[in-house]
């Protein structure tokens, strides 16, 4: 997963200085909205709504829309709208299986957006379960550097049901089974850890190394998918180098 994340991690910081800011926004604002109808408006009693706040302010999401996002999904305030969460399926350039998760309140335009999407950048859907199967549900912690070594992170995160902490350059990557990623957030903050965003997320639990052309195709897709509003998240199981990310980013 490596590569992936870390390319994440890079695309995020480029995400938070470019065009695509107010995008980044609106996504995180949707999860608000959502995390807080789901689980009610109170962040202290809703680990969901408090991981979807703190990611938001570590982007530098306004205050205020973060406050009324949590209005209009608890129903303090009207306007939310009914977003549902749906998964698509399909592959990518030369077989790399893509996930595609969308928070959307029109199935109908989001199904539409996301298979043109696909097919127009070297991608086609697939049935639900054909490429699920090779992505696990897991929690993802992303913790700054900084002075920390990954022995400090490890120590932190032991006890709470990490199940491994990698490297992703910048910053470490702490993965637990999805139901420990409060327990590990917890963790994290008693040690006086700060981290960048806590979240359930899918790993491929199978990758494929791809070449270069490959790459640079498979981000082509990522970014046209994303580039919708009702797509939320996109996962691959493409393994991408070090040396070809470099050599991307040049």
């Amino acid at each position: 997963m490596s590569g992936h994340s870390k390319w994440a991690t890079t695309k995020h910081k480029k995400a938070v200085i470019d065009a695509k800011r107010g995008k980044m926004f609106a996504k995180l604002i949707k999860n608000i909205e959502v995390a807080a109808r789901t689980g009610g408006g109170d962040p202290a009693a809703n680990p969901t709504l408090y991981d979807a706040i703190y990611k938001a302010k570590k982007s530098s999401v306004p205050n205020d829309n973060i406050d009324r996002a949590v209005k209009r999904g608890s129903g303090a305030e009207a306007g939310g709208a009914d977003y549902q969460t749906i998964m698509y399926e399909g592959y990518g350039p030369n077989g790399v299986a893509v996930l595609i998760e969308c928070l959307t309140d029109n199935r109908n335009r989001a199904a539409s957006e996301v298979r043109v999407a696909m097919t127009r950048n070297g991608g086609s859907m697939a049935d639900p379960g054909s490429v699920s199967y090779l992505f696990s549900r897991k929690g993802v912690v992303i913790v700054p550097k900084g002075e920390l070594t990954e022995d400090d992170v490890l120590l932190a995160v032991l006890e709470a049901g990490a199940e491994e902490v990698n490297d992703l350059g910048e910053a470490f990557e702490v993965v637990s089974a999805a139901t420990d990623v409060v327990a590990v957030r917890t963790a994290l903050q008693d040690a006086g850890i700060d981290y960048e965003s806590a979240e359930t997320s899918f790993l491929p639990s199978m990758q494929v190394e791809v070449d270069e052309d490959t790459a640079r195709k498979v981000f082509r897709l990522i970014d046209a998918l994303e580039d919708s509003d009702d797509v939320q998240t996109v996962y691959v199981n493409a393994d991408v180098s070090d040396e070809i990310l470099e050599a991307l980013d040049a």
